[in-house]
């Protein structure tokens, strides 16, 4: 630590006293010992290193009575220890190179951060601040010399790591780490320059959510380290997983410092709930007190998914009482070969066997070091070159401080011309500002560059931690996330290579509910996640065609949802059709009429010069006949698919047809009424009111609603139309009257005329009833008007095909009525009691006063 001698006596006015300090005392010393790196070699320019060869310092507890001791450090870590010689080794390749850096030596300086961040602010001090190793300490200018390196590498945690650039971010000291992922330090205005050679926890944080979802892992329980690395990585991760739709049932936080009682309180968490999927956003050294509180509760069962940090831990693959991890995945980093590294690192056999040549910590060393060991057959996380993930990192990083010194050489002996400079003449400015641009491609083919936040591409391994025939765990390759590459392909995994928890074929299910299948949708539950739903099935004429879809799809007009509510299919198109019974029944009917109604023409035709023929005028007996056959056949008109041209026609087929049969029983009753007032003396009617003047009548009253007809169908006429909001399930094809006006126009004039003929039959009810058939007129003109009436109504409420349906039957029931009530009597007397057929009995009792005109 460095400390600064003040006169606690000026401390009056803190102010005052910081002035004269500026201002009077211009000298300044250090005070106590000054931190010395544990590895160091002098070069023509120096680069700083901090790792965390001790995993934990010894604090001691201070009386404040004496100058306190340095902080002793334990528990030597080989993977740290590892990651120094790898700076080292990289540093004198690049010494060993002539086409990078020639004539310049690089040296170092390693310091020990003992895994604590005061440990790595105090290392990172001396690194900006140390005279050097040989230097006095008590030299004035101690406190104002320049850097003793232009560049620090480190630290491997991302707390640590944002100590030093509390102390190096001000004065402009590059800092490149090797394995500080804590999207945090992508902040450019806080953090300027900060630069690593690993990807940033965000893009695997963003990796692990898209693995989850993959594998269908909606319900997820989620463990963090307590620090910058564990609460920021999980922060994104939970935030990309809601994206995903991804819920987490429970969070944990730990530290390496909890107690035993906290770590199982959060054992239990994870024994209660119902995620079967843990994700461990966890570092190392806060992972292993949880993994032993595990091991010693037993195999939970659980399926893990872990972070870079551990997820290529050789140690706790190779620890017996870590088996539950079998089957565990997780994105690392790729992993490289480094030639030379191996021989580099067996040079340093004393750390690999543990032994000491100190005989006083024989005792905890176990024993004392020879010179006489081999490695040959051993390995451990020191010499172990299979697994250079992290390693990789540092080699690069060192080798991004010397191409941008390189750059700098460079650019400097152009705009001199001279070849040599003075080390002195580089500043950790210059390098900051070089790192920012450099560009290279390290002899594993891989190309190196920063981007504006200092970060490389992302690219990740998926590792599964598989068990092989001997009992050992290894880390086996099985999938690529590169975020390079196009959204389809930036995840890519091989399945059929993995292992699940407990050596399992079958990928584990970590869901809070079932997957809704196609046809349902998700309902939340109330006051849960929403990864936990009910499924509801869709309403009809909705459809989901997809698993675990969130709403039901409306299907578009014409279509419906199927029996599974899944697709929708061609909703079923409704008319009155020949097929059907109602169809056949109705045609039956209407055959049948026109057969009654063309029989009957027979029997009058072949008896047309009876009396009882000729009565009333036998021409319009024919022609209402005729206009019968036509309202019975006009039937058939409306029975079918409807077109535009059967649409035009029924409706004027059956107006004209009614209005001529309807004419020709309004002119029977008018002959009727004249008949009888021209048996009144001197009356002279019946010469006015004689055949001709009956056909023009017939004729006149016909022709207007043919002009109604026609200027319907030239203004407005009717048209098939799809009927889709009577029924939701089918469409209905109907005629569309077009103008509501002409349909109603015709209606209205045949009630018009079958009023008026009703009130002239009804009137010329008492005339004599031989002759008289104005009483039968009247019953049918009563059952017309009957059938209409009701008609109207059943019309309007009649939905679909009985619409049309009810229009025939009121067709078919008035033309009966006409036929049978009419010509009933008439073929009574000639089939059956032709004795009556006679002049004399037709004539009656007025008969000499009557005369009838054929």
């Amino acid at each position: 630590m460095i400390y600064l001698k003040i006169n606690m006596g000026k401390l009056a006015g803190y102010k005052t006293s910081i002035l004269s300090f500026a201002s009077v005392d211009q000298s300044c010393s250090l005070l106590g010992q000054t931190t010395l790196p544990v590895l160091s070699a002098d070069g023509d320019v120096n680069i700083g290193a901090v790792f965390s060869i001790h995993s934990q310092p010894l604090f001691k507890v201070h009386s404040f009575t004496s100058i306190p001791e340095k902080t002793a450090c334990i528990s030597f870590n080989l993977r740290e220890f590892q990651f120094a010689q790898t700076l080292i080794f990289a540093l004198e390749e690049i010494n060993n190179r002539s086409d990078l850096l020639p004539g310049l030596s690089l040296g170092y300086q390693v310091y020990d951060a003992c895994g604590s961040v005061p440990k790595a602010i105090q290392s990172a001090l001396a690194l900006m601040n140390s005279p050097g190793i040989h230097d006095s300490l008590s030299e004035p200018s101690s406190c104002s010399r320049h850097p003793a390196v232009l560049g620090i590498v480190g630290q491997s945690s991302s707390t640590p790591t944002i100590g030093i650039l509390s102390v190096a971010g001000p004065f402009s000291m590059p800092v490149i780490s090797h394995f500080a992922t804590c999207d945090c330090l992508s902040n450019r205005k806080k953090y300027p320059s900060f630069f690593r050679t690993i990807p940033s926890d965000l893009y695997q944080s963003q990796a692990l959510a898209k693995l989850v979802k993959h594998f269908g892992w909606t319900w997820v329980g989620v463990v963090n380290s307590n620090s910058d690395y564990g609460n920021n990585g999980m922060a994104t991760f939970i935030e990309a997983a809601h994206q995903e739709g991804v819920c987490v049932e429970y969070q944990e936080a730990i530290f390496r410092t909890d107690s035993r009682e906290k770590l199982l309180k959060m054992v239990r968490v994870m024994r209660r709930a119902t995620a079967r999927v843990v994700v461990l956003f966890v570092g190392l050294g806060d992972l292993i007190p949880l993994l032993n509180v595990l091991a010693q509760e037993g195999d939970p069962g659980l399926q893990w998914v872990g972070s870079e940090s551990w997820i290529t831990a050789r140690m706790l693959a190779e620890k017996q009482s870590y088996s539950f991890l079998r089957g565990a995945v997780g994105f690392a980093f790729g992993n490289v070969k480094l030639d030379g590294l191996e021989w580099f690192l067996d040079s340093f056999w004393e750390m690999v066997f543990q032994c000491s040549f100190n005989r006083s910590r024989e005792e905890n060393r176990g024993t004392l070091c020879t010179g006489a060991e081999s490695l040959a057959g051993l390995k451990n996380q020191y010499n172990d070159v299979s697994d250079l993930r992290i390693s990789s990192k540092v080699y690069t990083a060192v080798y991004a401080i010397a191409h941008s010194l390189h750059d700098l050489l460079t650019d400097l002996k152009n705009d001199s011309g001279r070849s040599n400079r003075s080390v002195t003449t580089y500043t950790p400015q210059q390098v900051l500002d070089y790192l920012r641009e450099v560009r290279f491609t390290m002899k594993t083919g891989e190309e190196i560059l920063f981007n504006g936040h200092g970060d490389t591409v992302a690219r990740y391994e998926l590792i599964n931690w598989q068990q092989e025939a001997d009992g050992t765990l290894n880390f086996h390759s099985v999938g690529l996330y590169d975020t390079s590459m196009s959204p389809e392909k930036t995840l890519m995994i091989n399945q059929k290579k993995m292992v699940w928890a407990g050596g399992q074929a079958e990928v584990p299910v970590s869901v809070c509910s079932q997957s809704c299948p196609p046809g349902t949708r998700k309902a939340v539950q109330k006051g849960k996640h929403v990864c936990c739903y009910d499924c509801i099935p869709c309403a009809e004429g909705e459809i989901s065609n997809i698993t675990d879809s969130n709403v039901c799809y409306l299907c578009d007009l014409e279509y419906w949802s199927n029996e599974n509510r899944d697709h929708c299919v061609l909703k079923p198109v409704e008319f009155l059709s020949f097929e059907e019974i109602m169809g056949i029944v109705l045609v039956c009917f209407s055959l049948f009429g026109t057969g009654v109604t063309t029989l009957v023409a027979v029997v009058f035709f072949i008896h047309r010069d009876t009396p009882i023929v000729r009565a009333n005028n036998s021409e319009l007996s024919f022609l209402l006949l005729f206009s019968l056959t036509l309202c019975f056949l006009c039937s058939l008109t409306f029975i079918g698919r409807p077109s535009e041209w059967s649409c035009m026609l029924r409706h004027t087929a059956f107006g004209i047809a009614f209005v001529l049969c309807i004419s020709c029983v309004l002119g029977k009753t008018l002959v009727v009424l004249m008949a009888f007032r021209a048996t009144l003396p001197g009356s002279n009617v019946m010469k006015w009111f004689g055949p001709p003047l009956q056909r023009l009548c017939v004729l006149a009253l016909t022709f207007i609603q043919v002009l109604i007809c026609v200027i319907w169908l030239t203004i407005s006429p009717p048209f098939p139309y799809k009927n889709m909001l009577h029924y939701k399930e089918i469409v209905i094809l109907e005629c569309n009257v077009g103008s509501a006006i002409g349909f109603w126009a015709v209606l209205g004039y045949i009630g018009l005329l079958a009023v008026l003929c009703f009130v002239l039959a009804f009137l010329a009810r008492k005339l004599p009833d031989n002759f008289n058939e104005a009483k039968f007129i009247t019953f049918s003109m009563l059952i017309f008007c009957a059938v209409w009436i009701t008609f109207i109504p059943a019309y309007v409420s009649s939905p679909g095909k009985f619409t049309v349906a009810v229009e025939i039957f009121a067709i078919l029931a008035s033309s009966f009525g006409l036929l049978f009530c009419i010509f009933a009597p008439k073929c009574f007397i000639i089939l059956l009691r032709p004795e009556r057929n006679t002049k004399k009995h037709v004539m009656g009792k007025t008969s000499n006063d009557i005369h009838v005109h054929d």
